[in-house]
């Protein structure tokens, strides 16, 4: 166990001696690491087998012993790829998710200063033991829960923790937790429980919650089940058909065997997995993590968005969003976060100089009642950042946005020489100036209800009331307001509490974290999608409400909007299905907010960032984690992280997910209907004539080249212009509802009609007709592959015009290639017989396009 000795306050300033190093050793060993036992690799083996298992790739897998059994070695070969490529992308893409996650964790390794045989040293945080004493400091991330031994102006970010945005003002004997952040002061406390017993651990503990099959897997596991059924009847109704005819037993066990193989859409799972790894592809170019490819998919089908506020809909900053003055009423100030520019203006009209006055006034003394800073970007970045006291930097914004005087000059002309620092019970903060004359100004800001007194203030009774009406309107919109007032002295040698009275009122300032400028529109988006946002946060009702009826997810005056967590705790089992807003929840709450959601059928998405939304997280059938500012137990947690924490880009992703979905059902319109049309050839032929319209050989190459490259080239297929237009599907329903299978039997119909119709003409006309089949059935599949695209001329997927003309290619060196005509027993057949297969291809593309109007452009 590694320390160093740190330039931190003497010991002799804390409470004791600390531990001893010996003693810190023994206690390691006996209560262990302090941290989160991390979650075990997944073994290479069992990813592996988890894709094997797969009900589609298990009937893949029986579809190679068939063409195994009968000598069909290319085609096993060929699903032998397929299923190769399936687990290998599977694999590499959860693999890849895995280590880009450990990348974001290693940002964060976290130290803490300790108190050991009486001197300061730094430490891992994960060899911080309960009873050692902690020395916390500005900016410092608390190792442990821990009880206050010692606090000075001590002001905690609990927000990873309770969802709160404003830090928590402690003092000596408050207890502190793991994971949480110091914003202000210093102090010390000694640790009281470490690892899984600490608040943070408790909470990881919530993570233990099994998670099942996504939607796709269960409609596809669904699909693979019916397929199997469908296949071994479809064999043994061939089969005997063949045998009433009075053909040999080889020859329809070869060609019933065929046409199976023909019926079980190999390349489903190189659609779903190419599909799949090229939305995970587009996620990541647009800052989403995925970790595992069936997330892609899911994220189609949410329906209910659950979204924490801080930072999510909101900046994640403070910003002084308007100021009220006693002699001009209230103006809004504008800007983005932390960066000190921006308006000052009134009604929509900017303010004059003079305006100005009593303004720069009332900032001014805010900035000297103030021991915040502002930091300029670093390089790379173009943030400001407060240190500090978030509410005090922006003040400090809002003076520089009013032109105020600059703070290091202000300070240097009147240097603080006194001050009575803000806490709970006092609930404001007052500092002594000496002026360039001589005097002394006054400086205090605070609560309204500590400021907005006669006892402080020297002013009539009808304006105290009128800034007090101010403060409460200010209030119920979800502001934190403050107070600021002031006065000159000449001279003052009391104490500084002394000071607070007599003084004037300078006006009110309204902070908040304001909603960012593309919430409204990312929340608008998700009604139009159909997907109901929902606000799961643990800050104070009014504050949620506000974000919630500024960001649209809410009107304003709606009754009954926001439910707390007490309510839920003293109605566990009341529906909350009609709630879009709670608030002051814990993370057994928000679990219980999803798991409730859930079982109502409802396929969640749950976002968020903290330490509180890690099990909700886990629990939901999506968890997203925001990647620069989460915690490590909500990346953990997460399906999805995002590296640019912006809401729209979960948006983005269900408009990628609903893609991929799309897509899927289009190949299996075009796959299925082509095998269906494949078996009703064979059955139909003979009553037309036709003894044995399709070889065992033709139907495999026929399956080879319309499964193969094409199929797989229609995952790659852009989205649709009204997949983010229409409410997501049912979670229960079949991969096959929603009008697939009614445009899979019509286009079935249609390409066994129009190839029948070229046979019969063949052989009217005395041309090979049974090639003359071979080709019009193959070519009438292909027109379906381009008949069926929801964006007909689109240059994003050329591969799929490609393969549908490699394909084309192909099906003629079949009756050309000197090899493949003995192998297939395939004949020229002419311009003639040519002409006959295009008029098949060019109908049955005219169908296709005929089915997608009929359905209004679905899947």
């Amino acid at each position: 166990m590694s320390s160093r000795t740190t330039d931190a306050p003497p010991a002799r300033s804390l409470a004791g001696a600390g531990l001893t190093q010996a003693e810190a050793g023994r206690r390691l060993a006996r209560y262990g690491r302090n941290e989160v036992e991390p979650p075990q690799p997944t073994p290479l083996r069992q990813r592996v087998l988890a894709q094997l298992r797969d009900p589609l790739i298990m009937v893949l897998l029986g579809a190679a012993l068939l063409t195994i059994a009968i000598g069909d070695y290319p085609d096993a070969v060929v699903i032998g790829l397929v299923v190769v490529f399936n687990t290998a992308v599977g694999v590499t893409q959860e693999v890849r998710a895995d280590h880009a996650v450990s990348a974001l964790s290693a940002l964060s390794a976290p130290h803490a200063r300790v108190l050991r045989d009486a001197t300061p040293h730094e430490v891992p945080a994960a060899f911080v033991v309960p009873g050692d004493t902690l020395i916390l400091g500005e900016g410092d991330v608390v190792a442990a829960d821990a009880a206050l031994t010692e606090a000075s102006a001590l002001l905690i970010d609990e927000s990873m923790l309770t969802g709160e945005s404003e830090p928590v003002d402690k003092t000596a004997k408050d207890t502190i937790s793991a994971g949480t952040v110091v914003v202000r002061g210093r102090g010390a406390a000694t640790a009281t429980a470490t690892g899984s017993a600490s608040a943070l651990g408790r909470i990881a503990a919530l993570l233990d919650t099994g998670r099942g099959p996504t939607p796709l897997q269960r409609r596809l596991a669904s699909l693979g089940r019916v397929l199997a059924a469908v296949t071994i009847a479809l064999c043994l109704l061939f089969f005997a058909l063949g045998l009433v005819r009075g053909l040999s037993v080889g020859t329809m066990a070869v060609t019933a065997i065929s046409l199976a193989v023909a019926a079980v859409p190999e390349s489903l799972p190189a659609v779903v997995t190419l599909a799949l790894a090229l939305g995970a592809r587009r996620m990541a170019a647009r800052n989403a993590l995925v970790r595992s490819l069936p997330t892609v998919e899911t994220l189609g089908s949410v329906s209910v968005l659950a979204t924490d506020k801080t930072g999510t809909l909101t900046e994640g900053r403070m910003m002084v969003q308007q100021l009220w003055v006693p002699s001009s009423g209230v103006v809004d100030v504008s800007g983005t976060g932390y960066e000190p520019t921006g308006d000052l203006a009134r009604a929509g009209n900017p303010l004059s100089g003079e305006q100005l006055r009593p303004l720069k006034e009332l900032l001014t003394t805010a900035s000297l009642c103030n021991d915040a800073s502002l930091r300029p970007p670093r390089p790379g970045a173009d943030e400001w950042r407060a240190v500090g006291d978030p509410m005090e930097a922006a003040l400090l914004a809002a003076a520089d946005k009013a032109d105020c005087p600059d703070r290091t000059v202000l300070r240097q002309t009147c240097p603080r020489f006194a001050e009575a620092p803000f806490d709970s019970l006092r609930k404001r903060m007052t500092t002594l100036h000496h002026l360039p004359d001589g005097n002394v100004l006054v400086c205090l800001k605070g609560a309204p209800e500590a400021v907005l007194t006669s006892t402080v203030l020297a002013e009539p009774p009808d304006l105290l009331d009128a800034a007090r009406h101010q403060a409460a309107l200010l209030a119920a919109r979800g502001f934190r307001v403050l107070a600021v007032a002031g006065t000159e002295r000449l001279v003052w040698d009391l104490p500084v509490e002394d000071a607070e009275h007599g003084l004037n009122l300078l006006g009110l300032v309204a902070i908040s974290d304001p909603p960012k400028a593309a919430a409204a529109a990312t929340l608008a988006a998700c009604r139009e999608a159909g997907i109901t946002p929902v606000l799961i946060t643990g800050d104070h009702p009014a504050t949620a409400r506000a974000i919630a009826v500024r960001t649209g997810l809410v009107e304003d005056g709606t009754a009954g909007q926001v439910v707390t967590g007490p309510e839920l705790a003293a109605a566990p089992d009341s529906d909350v299905s009609g709630v879009r807003v709670f608030a002051r929840t814990d993370p057994q709450q928000k679990l219980d907010i999803v798991r409730a959601w859930r079982a109502r059928g409802a396929v969640t998405a749950m976002t968020g960032d903290g330490v509180n939304d890690g099990p909700a997280l886990r629990q939901a059938d999506i968890g997203v984690a925001m990647g620069a500012r989460g915690t490590e137990v909500a990346r953990q947690a997460a399906d999805l992280v995002l590296t640019d924490d912006e809401l729209s880009t979960v948006v983005k992703a269900v408009a990628e997910g609903r893609r991929v979905y799309d897509n899927i059902r289009r190949f299996l319109v075009y796959a299925m209907a082509g095998g269906t049309a494949e078996i009703l050839v064979m059955l139909a032929g003979p009553l037309l004539g036709l003894p044995l319209p399709l070889r065992a050989g033709q139907i495999l190459w026929i399956n080879l080249l319309t499964h193969g490259l094409t199929g797989v080239a229609m995952g790659a297929e852009p989205v649709s212009p009204q997949a983010m237009h229409r409410p997501p599907r049912p979670p229960g329903q079949h991969i096959l509802a929603a009008g697939v299978w009614q445009r899979l039997i019509v286009l079935a119909v249609a390409v066994t009609t129009f190839s029948l119709t070229a046979g019969v003409v063949a052989r009217a006309m005395d041309l090979p007709w049974q090639s003359v089949l071979f080709l019009a059935v193959l070519a009438a599949q292909l027109g379906v592959a381009l008949g069926l695209r929801a964006r007909l001329f689109t240059t994003q997927n050329l591969f799929l015009p490609a393969s549908v003309a490699a394909s084309a290619l192909l099906a003629m060196a079949a009756l050309h290639v000197s090899v493949l005509q003995s192998l297939l027993d395939t004949e020229p057949v002419g311009w003639s017989g040519t002409g006959l297969a295009l008029a098949a291809a060019l109908a049955a593309f005219i169908a296709a396009r005929l089915m997608r109007g009929a359905f209004h452009g679905k899947a």
